[in-house]
């Protein structure tokens, strides 16, 4: 099965399903549906970033500083968050992501979807998928930061990592 092919559950405003659509289905009609952000440091606390494929359904070749993707139908957010990052990161028996905050991604232009942002661990060596992952490394948050402005990075993952730094400083409107 390709990933066009995978059902996802379909989800209204307030994050309750209302049906079930094939995965490129849902990209190509903008069908809001869930999805997981997971931040992944290392042991020295650096964060794990990677350049997506060209051959990405979405954003394909632009830079992310979260693993993650979307929640198959049926499947809860944080056992998502645990096989998306254990996929992308190419690691089994990684400990359990923790749940953070939820949030509304809209791009604005059709594309919207409930956003669960997770964080972990990961002190085992990573051999990210090659379908998935074009380039990645563990990077110290102020090189994350300097990079912003200079590298094509993904806008879902942006928000989400906006959101974060906003939830971690203590502000309430990064949490829904």
């Amino acid at each position: 099965m390709s990933a066009a092919d995978e059902i996802l559950d379909i989800v209204d405003e307030q994050d309750r399903v209302v049906g079930q659509s094939p995965r490129g289905e849902a990209y190509a009609k903008g069908l809001r549906h869930r999805s997981v952000f997971i931040e992944a440091r290392d042991a020295q606390g650096r964060l794990f970033v990677h350049r997506r494929t060209p051959t990405k359904l979405v954003f394909p070749s632009r830079y992310d500083m979260f693993v993650g993707g979307v929640v198959g139908a049926g499947e809860s957010y944080d056992d998502a968050a645990l096989r998306e990052a254990e996929e992308e990161l190419g690691v089994s028996g990684l400990p359990r992501p923790t749940y953070l905050f939820k949030f509304l991604y809209d791009d604005g232009a059709g594309q919207t979807w409930w956003s669960a942002v997770y964080e972990v661990r990961c002190e085992l060596p990573v051999s990210p998928q090659v379908e998935e992952v074009a380039w990645h490394d563990f990077l110290p948050e102020t090189e994350v930061e300097r990079r912003l402005t200079e590298w094509a990075w993904v806008p879902d993952g942006l928000a989400a990592y906006e959101r974060l730094r906003a939830y971690r400083a203590g502000g309430t409107d990064s949490a829904l």
